[in-house]
């Protein structure tokens, strides 16, 4: 095989791992919150934005973790897909208590955020996601 098609083949292998990711933290999202929310634990997303969106950051995490490793992915890169989740909530938490965005507006920016972290966690290691060298 060239260089050229094995480059090509590894970004097409990054590019599956990154929509594998989305779908993954989706399916958490939604299967946790419905879990939740079915027995009892759902609560007002307006009404307590940063505790709503800490959980929801919490089942993206668990969706992505699980089939990260899953796939056979090591738990730092792991880790650092699901610190991606988190991330957001640093300079959009102090927007939210200055009065800048609501809660609506902290959910929409967080999940915009969300996907070019994960894009750059998975730069990083771009090897890793690759499966090829250079």
């Amino acid at each position: 095989m060239t260089q050229t098609a094995t480059t090509a083949r590894g970004w097409r292998r990054f590019t599956l791992h990154y929509v594998e990711m989305i779908i993954a933290m989706f399916v958490g999202m939604f299967a946790l919150g419905f879990l939740q929310s079915a027995v009892g634990l759902g609560f007002s997303h307006a009404q307590h934005p940063e505790l709503g969106y800490l959980v929801m950051a919490f089942n993206m995490s668990v969706g992505m973790a699980a089939w990260m490793r899953f796939r056979g992915h090591a738990w730092q890169p792991t880790l650092e897909m699901c610190a991606a989740m988190f991330a957001p909530a640093v300079p959009l938490f102090p927007l939210l208590w200055l009065g800048v965005i609501d809660a609506g507006g902290l959910m929409l920016l967080a999940h915009v955020a969300m996907f070019p972290l994960m894009l750059g966690a998975m730069l990083l290691r771009r090897t890793e996601y690759t499966h090829c060298t250079g």
